[in-house]
């Protein structure tokens, strides 16, 4: 249920509300990866790519539909990891915290600030040097760092404002581009195969992937039994219709050419809609999309490990609240030095394929936790959200994550096996030395 107070038992401060979380979880979707991902479906589908959108956003429906209930039951801090803690335990909480805070998040950061920082090397090729490049990486997380210690509404302006920065391009695309469709590259000359729907759905899927990095920050959402559910239709409506719109645009202006564009395919449609510049407009737009990305993560992430710490299952210090600004400062300078490692050294790169996996993985358990929780606690209270149809929606959530995983090759499934390992191991020995200590 939701607390009207302002202050929660954490000590932290309730400031999200439907607006803020919504916009947060368009900002942690729509990264980098809507520059390049019209042109690889359409590789994949051809012209009948937007189907896959929809089929794809149907399953991922139900996993948020999940998000829903689940996160108007247990409203402190911690979003996934919290949810799936409560309902199997502190290992299974633990691990699921690994698998987002690591597994998911730092790689993938660290993976797209590289991207970002290369994309700006375009521009000014000094940053393609050792120590300029190193500068500009240590100083932007610096940055960020400091503008989310001082405050949750600080970090919750910044991302809101990078989010905004990086709409106006791709409206700009979507709005003027309908108006340089060409109606017969939207027809569908042929079905597709169901292999390659499958296909197309693991990629959107992973397009999608990241609206639950929002709700990390449950113990500063004002009243989550209403805004959570609202928050999740607000973003996860507005990725859907800007990600149909955009891959219409595409494919209307561009035709078949579009699969041959699987490197920068808005780029090559801005060009045709607005001339040379539209290129460079949608190249700024990806490294502000990149910017804003990170810039929420560093936002919500770092709740993870203070929500772990906090139950014990990670050192201790890492849940130290700031006294002035009433924010997780040692989780958030902890999780921006280890992306900050990883980009600067590039070893994150052989771990990358891990990251697809542990989101999953992570889905996996939050779906199984509203079963859980319903077979053990009962119905959600009332002013809860409450999904439709029975246990219906979990199990379907279930078996379409479980048929996901089935899609990894060897080495996915190999490094996940491994990350799995060593946060067991990890548990066990701090296990172990809190008994010993006893």
């Amino acid at each position: 249920m939701g607390d009207s107070s302002e202050e929660q038992d954490e000590g932290l401060v309730r400031a999200i509300g439907t607006g803020a979380l919504g916009i947060s979880i368009f900002n942690m979707v729509v990264g980098g990866g809507i520059f390049v991902l019209p042109g690889i479906v359409a590789a994949l589908l051809g012209s009948a790519a937007i189907l896959a959108y929809f089929i794809c956003s149907a399953a991922v429906g139900l996993i948020f539909l999940c998000y829903a209930e689940v996160g108007t039951r247990i409203t402190r801090s911690g979003g996934s990891y919290a949810y799936v803690e409560e309902a199997f335990g502190p290992f299974a909480g633990f691990i699921a915290s690994t698998l987002l805070w690591f597994g998911w998040a730092v790689l993938a950061d660290a993976g797209i600030t590289i991207a970002m920082t290369e994309t700006i090397g375009i521009a000014f090729p000094m940053l393609k040097e050792p120590l300029p490049r190193a500068a500009f990486i240590i100083l932007l997380l610096a940055f960020l760092a400091t503008v989310n210690i001082r405050g949750v509404r600080s970090g919750i302006k910044l991302y809101i404002f990078n989010t905004m920065a990086k709409l106006v391009p791709l409206l700009l695309l979507l709005i003027v581009g309908i108006f340089a469709i060409r109606p017969e590259y939207l027809v569908i000359d042929e079905w597709p195969s169901v292999s390659s729907v499958g296909a197309a759905a693991v990629v959107l899927f992973f397009a999608f992937a990241g609206a639950e990095t929002a709700l990390s920050a449950s113990g500063e959402i004002k009243n989550p039994a209403r805004t959570v559910p609202m928050g999740l239709l607000v973003g996860v409506t507005g990725i859907l219709s800007l990600y149909v719109g955009l891959q219409a645009v595409s494919q209307g202006v561009l035709g078949p050419e579009l699969a041959n564009n699987t490197e920068a395919p808005l780029a090559a449609a801005a060009t045709v809609v607005f001339g040379d510049w539209g290129s460079k407009l949608l190249l700024v737009g990806g490294v502000i999309s990149i910017y804003a990305t990170v810039s929420g993560d560093l936002l919500c992430t770092p709740r993870v490990i203070f929500a772990a710490a906090r139950d014990d299952n990670l050192p201790a210090f890492l849940a130290r609240i700031h006294p002035k600004y009433k924010t997780p400062y040692v989780a958030i300078i902890v999780f921006a030095t280890l992306i900050g490692a990883f980009a600067l050294t590039g070893t994150f790169k052989p771990l990358a394929v891990v990251a697809s996996g542990s989101i999953l993985m992570v889905y996996a358990g939050v779906c199984l936790a509203v079963i859980r929780l319903r077979l053990r606690d009962g119905l959600p209270a009332p002013g809860e959200f409450r999904l439709p149809f029975g246990l219906t929606i979990p199990v379907m959530a279930c078996l379409f994550v479980a048929w996901l995983l089935w899609q990894m090759t060897a080495s996915e499934a190999i490094g996940l096996v491994v990350l799995l390992a060593a946060a067991s191991f990890f548990y066990g020995v701090r296990a172990l030395l809190r008994r010993t200590a006893k």
